[in-house]
């Protein structure tokens, strides 16, 4: 079957996981790329992106790792499931079902932005599954993606406004797009025409204006799911970029409540760290080996 996406990454490979009954229905059909050799990494994306997000860093890691990159539920090539939550539970159950069904054991969970959130709060749940958490970025204070720019700013407000929300989420002119995600860069030529061309190409998917306006409100349960973290026992590294949209207060709570873990913060970088500095990611994951 050829991949539906047009960015290939070398040594991966394509699937679907089906859901499994009705408790599983909400979710729908979740995509994820494998591919690599050794113990289990999953990579979590972050708000409207999806597995592709992690092109540069995948050939750094899978001589070391088998790696499952994850298109959380509605986004990327996962199914859009009509009236589905998008709230931190619902996007915490679906990186839940990928371990389970696969039978996952001894994992090491990397996340950024959304990502990262997902990623601490499914080691607190799966604490017999999960080894270590690498949390780039996390999402989880108030603001957010608004903190960027006053582009980006407008572009949220919009979306998520009655009436005319769903129709501000569904118009995506390139170059706005394009100055939305670089509000996210240190280095500006990181986000590539490709990678680009292709989110826009997943935003065009029917349905997916809906999938977008939920996904940027369900920052209240991000912030939520913080309460989370203090049950996390696997071993965690934070990385954080120096312009992260994350303010120092923000950063210096996380680490309150999670002493032991290690520190990182980026010199230059911004909040998509995976596409400016895969390097830093490869190496905390390849030292943990």
């Amino acid at each position: 079957m050829q991949s539906l996406s047009s960015i290939k990454i070398p040594g991966t490979e394509e699937h679907f996981l089906d859901p499994l009954g009705s408790s599983e229905g909400s979710l729908g059909r979740l995509r994820y790329l494998s591919g690599g050799k050794g113990p289990a990494l999953i990579l979590l994306h972050t708000v409207r992106t999806q597995a592709e997000h992690f092109r540069h860093l995948i050939p750094l890691v899978k001589d070391r790792y088998t790696v499952y990159a994850l298109d959380l539920p509605g986004m990327g090539y996962s199914q859009i499931v009509p009236n589905a939550s998008y709230e931190e539970p619902a996007m915490r159950a679906a990186v839940k079902r990928l371990i389970t069904r696969l039978d996952l054991r001894d994992v090491t969970l990397l996340g950024e932005s959304m990502g990262a959130t997902l990623a601490l709060t499914t080691a607190a749940d799966l604490p017999e599954r999960v080894r270590r958490v690498v949390a780039i970025n996390a999402y989880d204070y108030a603001g957010g993606i608004k903190r960027s720019s006053l582009l980006a700013r407008f572009v949220v407000t919009g979306a998520l406004a009655p009436g005319v929300g769903p129709t501000i989420a569904g118009v995506q002119p390139k170059p706005i797009v394009r100055a939305v995600l670089r509000g996210g860069l240190g280095n500006k030529a990181a986000l590539r025409d490709d990678y680009l061309d292709e989110l826009l190409k997943v935003g065009r998917r029917p349905g997916y204006p809906v999938v977008a306006r939920a996904v940027y409100g369900n920052l209240p349960s991000l912030i939520a799911a913080r309460a989370r973290y203090p049950e996390v026992r696997a071993p965690v590294h934070l990385i954080y970029g120096e312009t992260d949209w994350s303010r120092p207060s923000d950063r210096q709570a996380n680490q309150q409540i999670l002493p032991a873990a290690e520190f990182v913060q980026v010199p230059g970088a911004g909040h998509f760290i995976v596409l400016e500095r895969p390097d830093v990611a490869a190496k905390v994951l390849n030292d943990a080996l």
